[in-house]
């Protein structure tokens, strides 16, 4: 039986708590405010970067999963989450004498820099081009450099009940296709991240890097028309064209799952069709 800390448990953390404790595992799950914590997951109201909040901690953890995420999008809140929250709670470990025989680190497919439709695996170069992607890399080094075994995983964009954005945008006429530049949308469902960092925490040799993303990156312009028709909805018109150095919102860029699947991983939501289609079910009141 695993003895599990959830450090940051939010959106996916809670998903992953309770799968872990339906299958008999013991399972914290550590915020500032742990109100709202699933009942079958034991609460720690601490603050990653309040060590003194981190002075007890539950005795005999053998895994954890570090699912911080950033309060804000600026560099200060950035390396709160991803790195000093990250050294604050290794320190905590060394000094209760924890012997964690797995850590599980939630990074992105934000720390990539190509931009020329590539595909990407774990293996693929990863540079920084933004103060996120740089902080990631740290946190991703620091962890992996640590005193105990660890994985990194870097999941592409989490969608799922609650983070709907694309279906919100198409259904209020704001979603536009982009006719002069190619933008791929690399998806993985909230409860399949979940069922990744389970899936990991009870694999018995776990490599190093996972890249987390479903089965199919989609071009933006087909995603849109696909998800305009199972609403009923025209599909949306062309953006205007982007004119000198105007900002470009996305991404050229596909991910490869073949390293995670390679350890027989399966997915509930293999592509987008399955993951949006059950949202737009849900939605809808009906089975999708």
């Amino acid at each position: 039986m695993l003895n599990v800390l959830v450090a940051g448990c939010g959106y996916v953390g809670c998903v992953l708590g309770e799968r872990l404790a339906m299958r008999g595992h013991r399972v914290h799950g550590m915020r500032r405010d742990p109100a709202g914590l699933p009942k079958c997951v034991h609460p720690i109201a601490a603050d990653l970067n309040d060590p003194a909040s981190l002075a007890r901690l539950p005795v005999d953890l053998n895994a954890v999963c570090y699912t911080a995420s950033a309060g804000a999008q600026t560099p200060d809140a950035y390396r709160a989450a991803y790195v000093e929250g990250l050294v604050n709670l290794t320190d905590a470990f060394r000094r209760q004498g924890q012997a964690i025989q797995r850590v599980l680190f939630a990074s992105s497919t934000g720390v990539y820099h190509q931009t020329g439709g590539e595909w990407l695996d774990e293996d693929s170069p990863a540079r920084a081009t933004s103060f996120s992607s740089e902080i990631l890399l740290e946190g991703e080094e620091r962890v992996l450099r640590g005193p105990f075994p660890a994985t990194v995983v870097r999941f592409s964009g989490i969608y799922g009940p609650g983070r709907t954005r694309v279906i919100d945008e198409v259904l209020a006429g704001k979603a536009r296709r982009y006719a002069e530049r190619t933008v791929y949308l690399n998806h993985i469902h909230r409860d399949d991240a979940a069922s990744v960092l389970e899936h990991l925490l009870t694999l018995g040799t776990a490599r190093d890097r996972y890249v987390a993303t479903d089965d199919e990156p989609v071009e933006r312009s087909v995603a849109l028309r696909w998800i305009a028709g199972r609403l009923g909805l025209p599909e949306p018109p062309l953006a205007a064209p982007v004119l000198g150095d105007a900002p470009r919102r996305g991404a050229n860029r596909r991910y490869r799952n073949a390293r995670l699947r390679a350890t027989g991983f399966s997915f509930a939501y293999p592509t987008y069709r399955e993951g949006y289609g059950a949202l737009i079910a849900a939605r809808n009141g009906v089975q999708p």
